[in-house]
């Protein structure tokens, strides 16, 4: 589509945003079908024993989020009742471009008191999430986004939806300000001597895949965030998840914090990981699952046939505080769980990344276009780049390789919009990864991935920490002639 034709459409469609008539591209039998209802609210919460305004998505049961049919459209009225203008981004699905939820790109902010409607494909299942593509993340203005096949409608195996967050007190601005004024107070390439109250971690002896190199130091943390939330709730009252004894469960982890890598931790429990962003992968078992933001698991749990009590915690990446929900069958003791654990949570790193197969791969075909990207940036200043994104261009048809090389000492979980890639090769070595939409770097690693481009647009490529995105971290994929 040429630009002056999208221009005209969107003129036309104008009339449309704000009165909850679908948008004027939606065809008529789209048009008389009733949408369902997602709200972006402003509510109260507790923690750590203090009130906390925030915000929320209320689907039209009343609870957080949505949860569809595949077989059906994505047919949604977003109204604004948060009172002040928002708007969402469905991270994980693949809309057309001007339905992603990215303010003025290419449609405004939805002003408080208004609503839009978005309508498109849902194409495949999976466990999705929808947030904010501003700073309003931060203030918990995400929610889960699952999809679900008739096949899993059909399985007898329960869903628990687990939605991660760190969360502060103070405002995401302050936060910003903080981190960007933190040159000259004793910063070097390591962690943070003030200020945020970041970590560094020293490695000794050899690297782990993925990991920076001997005596160099990583930045794992950069923010001392007041609470660490699993469903809008700490360790000191967790959700309880009532099960049955012998039951099969499916966790739908989804890592919504803005700064912060966990690892699920299973407990007593042996996971089978059966997808990642949503996306089905050969399955692998375990105790232990890295997640860095903007990514979601599914685990599978198959419960013993006795009664008890099974915590399913995120421990923070290099930190020892932690987060979680239980789940319980009718009638099991209930421990508390300290919000700190012992010893500190893993640090992310590829040793899974590496093992990750696709049920789906993409086709065996060579890439037609190849961009060797650098991942930079410091500390010192807090100044994030994506080194030679500006020249990223598409066709439809093309296949695009993305090299990735993070010359940092921070990990970056990159995201790209509307598309779903294939991670093809880890520091050098070639695999058949995973299919996702969110890969991270860790420090002084090199990520391949491919993807079709078959999604014309102006797409937002960008690290998924919310904070480095703010300061540099985002360039765009665009499509030629479409726009």
């Amino acid at each position: 589509m040429y630009r002056r034709q999208f221009l005209q459409r969107l003129a036309l469609g104008a009339a449309a945003v704000g009165s909850g008539t679908p948008l004027s591209w939606t065809n008529n039998a789209q048009a008389e079908q009733v949408p369902l209802n997602l709200s972006i609210t402003s509510r109260t919460i507790e923690v750590n024993g203090k009130a906390a305004k925030v915000f929320g998505l209320i689907g039209p049961n009343g609870k957080p989020g949505l949860t569809l049919d595949a077989a059906n459209q994505f047919d949604v009225l977003l109204a604004n009742r948060s009172g002040e203008a928002s708007l969402v981004h469905w991270h994980g699905l693949t809309p057309p471009w001007e339905r992603d939820g990215v303010p003025d790109n290419p449609l405004p902010l939805i002003a408080a008191g208004e609503e839009r409607r978005y309508t498109f494909p849902l194409q495949s299942g999976g466990t999705h999430w929808m947030h904010a593509h501003t700073l309003q993340e931060q203030n918990l203005l995400a929610g889960p986004l699952i999809v679900r096949t008739k096949e899993e409608q059909k399985s007898d195996v329960q869903d628990v939806v687990v939605l991660l967050h760190d969360f502060s007190f103070r405002t995401p601005e302050e936060l910003l300000a903080d981190l960007k004024g933190t040159a000259g107070h004793g910063m070097g390439q390591g962690g943070m001597t003030g200020g945020m109250g970041g970590h560094e971690m020293q490695m000794q002896g050899g690297a782990m895949p993925g990991m920076a190199m001997p005596g160099m130091k990583m930045d794992l943390n950069d923010i001392e965030y007041d609470a660490y939330l699993a469903n809008d709730r700490t360790l000191d009252d967790p959700e309880v998840f009532m099960v049955e004894k012998g039951a099969r469960v499916r966790l739908r982890v989804i890592n919504g914090a803005t700064a912060t890598a966990f690892t699920i931790d299973t407990g007593a429990l042996t996971g089978e990981l059966t997808a990642v962003d949503g996306q089905p992968v050969q399955p692998l078992s375990g105790t232990r699952f890295p997640i860095s933001m903007g990514q979601r698991l599914d685990i599978v749990l198959d419960l013993p046939s006795q009664a008890g009590a099974y915590p399913v915690l995120a421990l923070r990446e290099g930190a020892p505080v932690r987060t979680g929900i239980i789940l319980a069958t009718e009638g099991a003791a209930i421990r508390k769980i300290a919000g700190i654990g012992t010893e500190n949570g893993p640090v992310l790193d590829l040793i899974l990344e590496s093992r990750l197969r696709a049920l789906k791969p993409l086709d065996a075909n060579e890439p037609t276009r190849v961009y060797d990207l650098i991942l930079s940036g410091s500390m010192s200043g807090y100044n994030w780049q994506i080194g030679g994104a500006d020249r990223l261009r598409a066709r439809r048809g093309d296949r695009l390789r993305l090299a990735m090389s993070n010359m940092s000492m921070m990990g970056h979980p990159m995201h790209l919009h509307g598309h779903h890639f294939q991670v093809v090769a880890i520091n050098g070595v070639p695999i058949d990864g995973a299919v996702r939409d969110t890969v991270h770097v860790p420090p002084m690693a090199r990520i391949e991935i491919e993807f079709v481009a078959d999604n014309p647009g102006r797409w937002p490529f960008h690290c998924h920490h919310l904070y480095h995105m703010a300061s540099g971290m985002m360039s765009f994929v665009q499509y030629e002639g479409s726009i």
